[in-house]
C-alpha cells in the first residue's frame, strides 16, 4: 500500500513543457508528493506557499532559465535541495553552480525514470539529514541555555553543554569537549551504552569551525558487511547488480563536515582496512572506481567496548585503533556519577513536561532515592526512559512516587542521602553582586529569571516551566536573591 500524499516526501518539477510534466507525474505521483509548475514564477509562487523538500527544474525554459529559479527559490526557501534538468552538459554558468554546490546534481536529458527517481531519493535524504542536523543543532543550543540557569555553579566552557550534571567526572568531560571541539584531530569516544556518545561527538562538531556543515551519524552496527563499503565510500554505476547510479558513501556526504561513526568496532575486519586508508590519507576510492577523491572530513568514531581488547581478540586492526584514537574521550557511566541524577530528573522532567505538554510534575523523595541508588544498565537514556513512562501513565499534576517507577527498588535504608532542600540553593558564594566566574554565572541567572517572570506577567508556576525548572526551584532562587521574602515564599 502506497502512503498517503500526506506522508510523502513533497517534490516541486518545474518545465514549461505540458507532456514532460505529464510523464514526471505519472511516474513519481505514485512515489512523491508531486508539486508541478509549468514556468519559473509560478514556481516560485508555489515555493511561498508551499514547503517542498526537492525541486526538479528544466534549465532552458522561455520567461527564467532554471538557474536563475533556483537561485531565487533558495532565497525564499533556504532548506530547499535543487536538482536540475539540462540538454546543454557544457554550460558553463551551469558548471559553475554545481561547483559551487548551489545545485545537487544536473540529469542529462532526455533523463531516464530510474535514474531520476534515485536522484530524488538521494536529494531528500540531504534534506533529512540538514533539518535533522539543524534540529540537533538547535536542541543543544537550548540544552546550554538551560545549563547556565539550572547549573549556577557548573563551569562554564565554551560551547555547548549537553551533559547534565555538577561532578567533577562532568566537568572534566565537558572541559575535554570545550578544548578538543577547535581542534581539527580525529577523536575516540568510550562508553557504554547509553552514556551519551553521540551527544558529545555533536557538541564536538557543534563547538567546532565545521558547526556550519552537515554531521552525518552513522551507526557501524547496523550495516551489513556487504554493503559497508558502498554504503561508507559509495559506489560507481555498474559496479554490481542494482547499482543504476553513482551513488556517494557516507564520507562524501559529509564532506566539509564531520563524519560519527558509533560502535566503529563492530565493522568487519576487510572494511577496517580501507577505513585506514580514509583516516590516514583523507581520500576514499568508490566501489567499482579506481579513481581517489580527496575529502575533507572529521572522524568522531564511539564504541562501547575498549578497542585495546578488540584489538587483542583479533576484531579490531590495531593500527586503525592508533589512528583513531588520537584524542581518547571516555564518557562515564551513570553509576560513577550518581550525584547527577537528582540534577538529571528534575533536567528530563522539565523537558518532557513541555514536549507532551503537561504540568510539570513533583517526585517523591522515596523515589528519587530509589533513582539514586539504582545502577541503570543503560546509563542515562535507561533513567530518561523510566521517567517519560512515569510521565506518560501518571495523571496531569500528579506526584510521581515509587510504584510510578517499575523495575526501580526501593533504596536500601541509609543507602542514599539526599539533603534536605535537595540541593536546590546555590552555594552561598553564587550571589549577584560576587566577582568571579560565579557572580557572573548568578547575574545573568537572575536576569533570565527576570525576563520569564517578565514575560509571564508575574506567573511564577509559568516562568518556572519557560525557564525549564521546578516551581519550588524558582521559588528558592527568588529567596536566594532577594526577589521575595521568606514570608512571601512561604504564602506561595
Amino acid at each position: 500500500m502506497q502512503p498517503n500524499a500526506a506522508q510523502r516526501p513533497p517534490v516541486l518539477f518545474v518545465d514549461d513543457e505540458a507532456d514532460i510534466i505529464d510523464t514526471f507525474v505519472n511516474n513519481f505521483e505514485d512515489t512523491f508528493d508531486v508539486l508541478t509548475a509549468t514556468s519559473g514564477p509560478q514556481a516560485l509562487d508555489i515555493l511561498r506557499t508551499r514547503d517542498p523538500a526537492v525541486m526538479v527544474t528544466d534549465q532552458r525554459m522561455p520567461d527564467m532559465h532554471g538557474l536563475e529559479v533556483i537561485r531565487q527559490g533558495l532565497e525564499i526557501r533556504p532548506d530547499l535541495v535543487p536538482i536540475i534538468l539540462t540538454g546543454f552538459t557544457n554550460d558553463r554558468d551551469l558548471i559553475e553552480a554545481i561547483n559551487l554546490q548551489r545545485i545537487y546534481r544536473y540529469i542529462a536529458k532526455p533523463w531516464d525514470p530510474e535514474e531520476l527517481r534515485h536522484t530524488i531519493e538521494g536529494a531528500l535524504e540531504r534534506h533529512r539529514l540538514v533539518l535533522e542536523n539543524r534540529r540537533l543543532e538547535a536542541e543543544l543550543r537550548e540544552a546550554n541555555g538551560r545549563l547556565r540557569v539550572e547549573n549556577a555553579y557548573l563551569k562554564a566552557v565554551d560551547g555547548p553543554r549537553i551533559l547534565v550534571g555538577e561532578t567533577p567526572a562532568v566537568r572534566r568531560l565537558l572541559d575535554e569537549v570545550a578544548r578538543v571541539a577547535t581542534k581539527n584531530v580525529t577523536v575516540l569516544i568510550e562508553g557504554e551504552t547509553g552514556t551519551g556518545k553521540e551527544l558529545v561527538a555533536r557538541s564536538i562538531h557543534a563547538g567546532s569551525p565545521r558547526r556550519d556543515r552537515v554531521f552525518v551519524a552513522v551507526n557501524c552496527a547496523e550495516i551489513s558487511s556487504d554493503a559497508a563499503e558502498s554504503r561508507l565510500f559509495g559506489h560507481r554505476k555498474g559496479s554490481f547488480t542494482g547499482a543504476i547510479d553513482d551513488h556517494k558513501g557516507f564520507f562524501e556526504v559529509a564532506d566539509r563536515g564531520t563524519l560519527f561513526l558509533d560502535e566503529v568496532g563492530e565493522l568487519a575486519l576487510p572494511i577496517q582496512a580501507k577505513l585506514l586508508r580514509v583516516v590516514q590519507e583523507g581520500e576514499i576510492v568508490r566501489f567499482g572506481d579506481s579513481k581517489p577523491r580527496k575529502l575533507d572530513v572529521r572522524v568522531i568514531a564511539a564504541t562501547n567496548r575498549p578497542l585495546e581488547e578488540e584489538v587483542a581478540a583479533g576484531r579490531f586492526r590495531s593500527d586503525l585503533r592508533y589512528r583513531l584514537n588520537v584524542v581518547p574521550i571516555r564518557v562515564p557511566p551513570l553509576r560513577e556519577r550518581r550525584e547527577d541524577i537528582r540534577v538529571l530528573v528534575e533536567h528530563f522532567l522539565a523537558l518532557h513536561a513541555r514536549k507532551l505538554g503537561v504540568p510539570l510534575p513533583e517526585i517523591t523523595p522515596d523515589a528519587l532515592r530509589a533513582l539514586v541508588a539504582y545502577d541503570f544498565p543503560g546509563n542515562v537514556r535507561d533513567l530518561e526512559n523510566a521517567l517519560i513512562r512515569a510521565m506518560v501513565l501518571a495523571e496531569p499534576g500528579d506526584v510521581i512516587g515509587l510504584p510510578d517507577l517499575p523495575g526501580i527498588p526501593e533504596a536500601a535504608p541509609g543507602a542514599v542521602h539526599l539533603p534536605e532542600a535537595e540541593g536546590d540553593d546555590p552555594p552561598p558564594s553564587a550571589a549577584a553582586g560576587d566577582p568571579g566566574l560565579l557572580g557572573a554565572v548568578a547575574r545573568y541567572e537572575r536576569e533570565q529569571i527576570e525576563r520569564a517572570l517578565d514575560a509571564a506577567g508575574g506567573n511564577r508556576a509559568q516562568a518556572a516551566r519557560a525557564l525549564g525548572i521546578s516551581r519550588r526551584w524558582l521559588l528558592k532562587k527568588l529567596e536566594r536573591y532577594g526577589m521575595a521574602s521568606a514570608a512571601e515564599i512561604q504564602r506561595s
